[in-house]
């Protein structure tokens, strides 16, 4: 068999678009801060799928390392499949190949893909081109819908095919392969800009086996978490819609552990979130801004609406825990803030809040929303105008990667299931803070990621309330 592989593209040239010249990258900045910019033969969104072709691209290059050339073979294609889907058998099994050794390279994927039912057969002819129909077959089982097109009566299989161009005289003698071919179709997991290729002749390109690919993850829920873009007509309704169905975050066992650290004072607050929201954004491209009025957050939109910024917005409900000192008064409770006394007489307070996620459509946009937020939704003063509903004084929104105008600090995380809360800290500060959380739970999963954070919320960590 001969070598294949997966190319794996880093593009450092962002790099100097996000961080000023003469700035030192750390490795893992730099690392983290790789983009690669694809350009595709298919335009504008695909059919269905609201997503371009170059979107696909460009996902599988960031998140996976994943780069096909056009003279992929059949190997290099189950190697990239296997490396997205989520499968873990409940016993490991060893099918014998009959063209592949256990020693080969290519044995864990294409194991694992027979092991989950989407590689049929013994013989995965490794070294052959990859046809548009096999790559089809294949991400047919991956997608998980091919029972399906099992279900399909002949007529609506040979409807289906028609749409497509495929004659059902081609499937004589594999009717079970025209029902996945027919239940691509009707789902659109084969997008109609493709149809041309998956009927013809020749080899599959690279684009097309990306798009598939791209369909696949989206089927399983892998790919980005989006509610919609900025320049969709009904984005505010989505973005409404998922704070309304949002709740205080309960987590009662993680919020134990947090609350003894935040009494303590070992921190000053924390955020609580589910991780099944995250918004599994590019992130060299993605800004996630936090806040908890949901009129500040529509006119958020807006705004970026009226200055021509594109991006993919993903929602996630927050709650927000801090002190409440019993000098303020009593509490009161609404159905977003809720209070639990402590031993002193003070009290541990939880709000509702959220955290939008933006992947801007190009760096320069990521860029410019920092001079957006500081002209109007940046306060200055008590009876300043021209700002959106609810601005704060210190607004919230950082990146996981390097760029220009931000600070660095930390983010300091303990996990619990589905379940995280999150502290923000100065950097000197972090390892006090990982520490205690790990004497307090030493069985959770306890992180201290760099963030860049607006420069206003870093003074207001080294306690500048402006």
């Amino acid at each position: 068999m001969k070598k294949f592989f997966l190319q794996t593209v880093i593009a450092t040239s962002i790099a100097s678009v996000l961080v000023p010249a003469g700035s030192p990258i750390p490795a893992s900045a730099a690392k983290s801060t790789a983009l690669t910019t694809v350009h595709s033969s298919v335009n504008g969104p695909l059919s269905g799928t609201g997503e371009p072709a170059a979107g696909y691209i460009q996902f599988l290059h960031n998140k996976y390392g994943i780069y096909f050339s056009d003279s992929m073979t059949r190997g290099e294609y189950i190697e990239a499949v296997a490396k997205i889907v989520d499968f873990k058998p409940e016993e490991e099994s060893f099918p014998e190949f009959a063209d592949l050794s256990a020693s080969d390279l290519l044995y864990p994927a294409a194991a694992k893909l027979y092991s989950a039912g989407i590689l049929t057969s013994l013989n995965v002819n490794a070294d052959a081109p990859l046809t548009p129909l096999s790559a089809l077959y294949i991400a047919v089982k991956a997608a998980g819908i091919s029972e399906l097109g099992y279900t399909y009566p002949q007529n609506k299989v040979d409807s289906s095919l028609n749409i497509l161009g495929l004659s059902k005289d081609r499937f004589q003698h594999n009717q079970s392969a025209a029902a996945e071919i027919a239940a691509a179709v009707d789902t659109g997991l084969l997008p109609s800009p493709l149809y041309s290729q998956a009927r013809g002749a020749l080899p599959a390109t690279a684009e097309y086996a990306s798009v598939l690919l791209g369909r696949v993850l989206e089927f399983n829920g892998d790919y980005k978490h989006s509610i919609g873009r900025t320049s969709d007509e009904d984005i505010i309704s989505k973005l409404y819609n998922a704070y309304d169905t949002s709740d205080l975050i309960q987590a009662p066992e993680l919020r134990k552990v947090v609350n003894q650290a935040l009494e303590a004072g070992q921190v000053t607050g924390y955020n609580l979130k589910d991780r099944r929201y995250d918004s599994n954004f590019i992130e060299p491209l993605t800004l996630t801004y936090g806040h908890d009025d949901i009129k500040h957050a529509k006119q958020l939109i807006g705004l970026l609406q009226s200055e021509g910024i594109q991006a993919d917005v993903s929602f996630q409900p927050k709650t927000s825990a801090f002190i409440y000192l019993r000098e303020w008064g009593e509490p009161k409770e609404t159905e977003n803030y809720k209070v639990e006394q402590i031993a002193n007489g003070n009290y541990i307070a939880y709000a509702k809040e959220y955290d939008l996620s933006f992947e801007f459509d190009t760096a320069a946009d990521k860029i410019r929303f920092n001079d957006i937020l500081l002209a109007y939704a940046k306060k200055n003063s008590d009876d300043q105008s021209g700002l959106l509903h609810a601005s704060w004084w210190q607004p919230l929104y950082y990146s996981s990667t390097a760029i220009q105008d931000y600070s660095p600090i930390t983010n300091n995380t303990i996990v619990q299931g589905n379940y995280y809360a999150q502290s923000f800290t100065l950097s000197s500060d972090a390892k006090v803070v990982a520490a205690a959380f790990r004497e307090l739970a030493p069985d959770a999963d306890v992180e201290s990621h760099k963030l860049w954070v607006d420069v206003p919320f870093y003074n207001y960590l080294l306690g500048d309330y402006k």
